[in-house]
């Protein structure tokens, strides 16, 4: 039996697009990750309750703080901090059920990410990178759009042991997005001399060691690096769009804070999209303050004002142009907050019930699956679990999520593990 890069060098390109085990509505996903735990109460699943205690008798409950109304088309409810995001619901399905993967920060976020809470796995984008390859072979199949990492680090787009060519290249919004992408003083000719004699030695010497993925992922990183000065800054520069556009995402709002590049990386990603990248992560902050609001419920405030009227745009932008049922678009974060108070005006982790939104992609528009509780504590119909989430966006790309394996030391790994189901009443 051949060995994995006996294969990927008889393709010649492990990034070059795959047939999906069947036909499937989706192409490509932007996948938006608000970190640090987003209170589901004062967002997606507003909750009124604010008199009483919970069940235990002793903590005090807290409900929404900035209040809530429908959207006018489907009727979901969204709080008043994301007024743009709510005039889009009629476009996203939206899970008020979820389940985390645990309730500490960096092993909830690598769950959201690998679907493995304790144990090093490669990342979603990486997972489907390997299954599908990507369209643009001048550009990565998965790129992070990331001005600070979240909890968890650099593993939220590593390829752990897949090959190393699907992992994330991070982009940091600013005027030199990609660093290094050019050589200094070289020519374009002497750099194809150089680039050239690199891969055939490099392929010469991987004749002998069919394995070593990393030394693969190395000549298909060199290729690729090599195509991306032209396509990149392309790619990332953002004057050819139009006015109307900048004003639709809020490219020149006076915004600060972490997040403050928000319209950009977003975007970004719309034309990273149409430019045939398979999978984009955008990390909505990262450094303090993030959506931990464990002293002060407010700060969720500014940091909605940041990502909303971004978020809203986008999908309005791919609907316009035709590319939203071909994209999926989730939102997520690692879990929700707790229904009751804790210091002054803030709220504890919560990891029992929050709430993540697909659009797009083949999901139902203007639906809401789940119910929790009168006060936002537990789910009460329909959980779903993180396994549930991967199955089921995978299945939307053409991906079987038992069949989609890589094996490695001895046994046959794949994004879901031994879980997951398929959420069929999400689908169109």
């Amino acid at each position: 039996m051949p060995g994995v890069l006996s294969q990927l060098l008889a393709e010649d390109n492990p990034t070059q697009p795959r047939r999906s085990h069947r036909p499937a509505p989706a192409k490509s996903v932007i996948f938006i990750y608000a970190t640090g735990g987003v209170s589901h109460i004062d967002t997606f699943d507003p909750k009124s309750t604010s008199n009483g205690r919970d069940g235990s008798g002793k903590d005090k409950l807290m409900g929404n703080l900035f209040g809530a109304k429908p959207n006018r088309e489907c009727g979901t409810e969204v709080s008043n901090i994301f007024p743009h995001l709510r005039d889009m619901m009629h476009e996203v399905c939206l899970i008020r059920s979820m389940r985390a993967s645990h309730f500490d920060h960096s092993e909830a976020t690598l769950g959201m990410h690998t679907g493995s809470p304790t144990f090093a796995r490669p990342s979603m984008g990486s997972w489907i990178s390997y299954g599908l390859g990507t369209f643009n072979q001048n550009l990565p199949s998965f790129v992070v759009i990331a001005p600070h990492l979240p909890y968890g680090g650099t593993q939220v787009y590593a390829s752990d042991f897949l090959p190393a060519v699907h992992q994330g290249t991070r982009v940091i919004p600013g005027d030199n997005p990609i660093a290094n992408l050019k050589a200094p003083g070289q020519s374009e000719s002497l750099q194809h001399l150089e680039f050239d004699l690199v891969r055939s030695i490099n392929k010469l010497h991987l004749d002998s060691r069919e394995h070593d993925t990393a030394l693969a992922a190395r000549i298909k990183s060199f290729e690729t690096a090599f195509q991306m000065q032209h396509s990149a800054p392309e790619a990332f520069d953002l004057n050819d769009e139009p006015e109307h556009i900048r004003q639709l995402y809020g490219i020149d709002r006076k915004v600060k804070g972490p997040g403050a590049d928000f319209a950009w990386q977003c975007l970004v990603a719309r034309r990273l999209v149409e430019r045939g990248v398979r999978f984009i992560e955008l990390i909505d902050t990262g450094s303090r303050p993030n959506w931990d609001s464990h002293g002060e419920m407010n700060e969720h405030k500014d940091l909605a004002y940041n990502v909303d009227q971004p978020t809203a745009a986008l999908l309005a932008d791919l609907k316009q142009r035709g590319i939203l049922d071909e994209t999926i678009v989730l939102w997520a974060t690692e879990f929700g907050r707790t229904p009751t108070r804790e210091g002054s005006n803030g709220r504890g982790h919560h990891r029992d019930c929050f709430s993540v939104w697909l659009a797009g992609g083949g999901f139902k528009p203007g639906h809401v699956h789940g119910v929790t509780d009168e006060i936002g504590k537990y789910t009460v119909e329909d959980p779903v679990e993180v396994h549930d989430l991967h199955a089921t966006i995978l299945h939307q790309l053409g991906m079987d999520h038992e069949r989609l394996t890589f094996r490695h030391a001895g046994r046959d790994f794949r994004l879901t593990d031994v879980h997951g189901n398929i959420l069929h009443s999400l689908i169109s």
